[in-house]
C-alpha cells in the first residue's frame, strides 16, 4: 500500500533485494540501530517505512507499531531465522546429553535443510539469499531464494520429501541454485 517512490529504510541486503524485486519503484536506504531508533528515525521522517523482525517488536511490546506482516509465502525469511542454537564447550561433562533433551527434531530438520542449502551456495548474512523450510508429520518443504541486489533478478526453487533427508534436500536446492544464480552470488566471494 505504499505510494510509488516509498523510501524504504533497512541494512538487510536480502530484505532489499526481495522489496526491489517487487517494487522497482521504491527507493531503499541503509537504516541502522536499534529498533527505538528505527521507529524515531521513521518518526523523525527518514523514510516512510522500515522492515523489522515482529519477534523483537514482541519482546520489547511494541507491536503497536507494525502496520503490515510480511509472512514467508511472500517474503523468505533468513535462513535459520527464529531457530534458537544452543552452544557448549565438547569436555563439559553431562551437557551433551542435557541438551540432546531439548533439540524438537521438525525443527532441527527444518536447520538441517537451510544450512545445507545455504552451505553450497557458500552463502552468509551478507549474501542476498533467503530460504525457509517447513516440516510436516514426517515431510519437510524447503524454499530458497537468490536476488540480484538491486532486485532485478530472482531465482526461486523448492524441494519436498522425507524429513529425513532434510540435508540431501537442502544440498540439491543449493546446487540447483546456484547453478541458476552463480553469477550474482560470485561478487560476494
Amino acid at each position: 500500500d505504499l505510494p510509488q517512490k516509498a523510501v524504504i529504510g533497512t541494512s538487510s541486503l536480502r530484505r532489499r533485494a526481495q522489496l526491489l524485486h517487487r517494487r522497482p519503484d521504491l527507493r531503499v536506504i541503509d537504516f541502522r540501530g536499534n529498533v527505538e531508533t528505527r521507529i524515531a528515525k521513521l518518526r523523525d521522517g527518514l523514510a516512510d517505512a522500515t522492515v523489522l523482525a515482529r519477534a523483537g517488536l514482541n519482546r520489547l511490546g511494541r507491536t503497536d507499531v507494525a502496520c503490515a506482516t510480511l509472512e514467508p509465502d511472500d517474503f523468505l525469511p533468513a535462513v535459520g531465522q527464529g531457530i534458537v542454537a544452543v552452544e557448549w564447550r565438547d569436555e563439559a561433562p553431562g551437557v551433551r546429553e542435557f541438551v540432546a533433551a531439548l533439540v524438537d527434531a521438525p525443527t532441527q530438520w527444518c536447520a538441517d535443510a537451510e544450512r545445507a542449502m545455504l552451505f553450497e551456495l557458500d552463502g552468509s548474512c551478507r549474501t542476498p539469499i533467503a530460504g525457509h523450510a517447513i516440516c510436516t508429520a514426517q515431510d519437510i518443504w524447503l524454499r530458497g531464494l537468490v536476488l540480484d541486489p538491486d532486485g532485478s533478478a530472482a531465482f526461486a526453487g523448492e524441494r519436498r520429501g522425507p524429513a529425513v533427508d532434510a540435508h540431501r534436500l537442502g544440498a540439491d536446492l543449493g546446487h540447483e541454485l546456484l547453478a541458476a544464480s552463480g553469477h550474482i552470488l560470485v561478487e560476494f566471494r
